[in-house]
């Protein structure tokens, strides 16, 4: 017997499938024993499943539909390989800039639950008069999410109620979840306050705005549609839009508009706060001027002063533009 024989005897000696079949002679053979190739193919397929860690294994509890799927795969799959996530358990909130999406957090994070904020597709989103939060931003310039990320994460360490962000990839920022498993915390313009919470939480609010202010920031879109309220707390959110004081020409009245709205709300609760007033007290102790822009729609221009006003204003606006 050669070499080659005496080796094929001692594969068929060790195969499984040749003792049952001699033991068991008067039984029908196994059409695929344990080591035929089909069978050792879906074992390896379970086993590497298993250890796949990949954002393609990812499946999650939430239903999304298709495209949704899709994008969420695409948006928060890195989440998930760096053990930041490992599961999306629904919706909390739709909006035609970005999906908020409650997820069972990894072991990266203490926290049991975390809040994935997810953007549209560039070409879907809305963000009315960009333009206008843009301007003066010497870096991040095009990139809404990166400067969100950046601002929440300097807003927190600066002790500034906001969520904290644990991390940042392609379209999507993973941060604190406010409320509990079975409810998201609601937007304050759908809460009504007793007098006695109202002032406290309107000198909170206030007491943010001025320390978004004392770290170069406005918040842009600040409302009570803007504040999570969660056990007597507020929460600041959705600060793509934030700008800067000393380099957008359009600051004051972005930081008017913002102290306005929330003004509004608690007006409703019975604080009768001077929108105005607070805001010029504000805005001037932290060495800021204020500066009347003036609206082309309401100028003459056969009027020198009117003429006169625009071009200083135009000659502001391209200084602030190209600093």
């Amino acid at each position: 017997m050669n070499t080659d024989d005496y080796i094929n005897l001692f594969d068929e000696l060790d195969d499984n499938e040749q003792t049952e079949n001699f033991i068991n002679k008067d039984k029908r053979r196994q059409r695929f024993p344990p080591r035929h190739f089909k069978y050792v193919r879906a074992a390896n397929a379970e086993f590497l499943k298993g250890q796949d860690d990949s954002s393609k294994s990812f499946r999650f509890t939430y239903p999304a539909a298709r495209f949704e799927e899709w994008w969420l795969l695409e948006s928060i799959g890195d989440f998930y390989e760096h053990k930041w996530i490992t599961d999306v358990l629904r919706r909390v909130k739709g909006g035609k800039e970005a999906s908020v999406y409650l997820c069972r957090s990894g072991a990266a994070i203490d926290s049991p639950l975390v809040a994935a904020k997810v953007y549209r597709p560039r070409s879907l989103r809305n963000l009315k008069n960009d333009g206008q939060y843009r301007t003066g931003r010497a870096d991040l310039d095009a990139d809404w999410i990166a400067y969100e990320f950046q601002t929440l994460e300097m807003l927190h360490a600066a002790g500034a109620d906001v969520p904290k962000p644990y991390a940042m990839e392609k379209n999507a920022i993973l941060m604190d979840y406010i409320g509990d498993f079975g409810n998201a915390a609601p937007t304050l313009n759908s809460v009504t306050l007793d007098p006695g919470e109202a002032r406290l939480l309107f000198d909170r609010a206030v007491w943010n705005i001025d320390l978004l202010l004392s770290n170069q920031r406005i918040h842009g879109d600040l409302s009570a549609y803007n504040l999570l309220y969660w056990e007597g707390d507020i929460t600041l959110i959705d600060f793509p839009q934030v700008v800067q004081p000393e380099t957008n020409p359009a600051a004051w009245n972005i930081f008017l508009r913002d102290v306005t709205r929330i003004c509004q709300y608690f007006n409703a609760q019975g604080i009768k706060p001077n929108a105005r007033k607070l805001a010029a007290d504000l805005w001037t102790s932290h060495g800021h001027r204020i500066i009347k822009e003036a609206d082309p729609r309401y100028l003459d221009g056969e009027k020198e002063e009117d003429r006169s006003l625009w071009e200083k204003q135009k000659v502001k606006y391209m200084s602030f533009k190209f600093t």
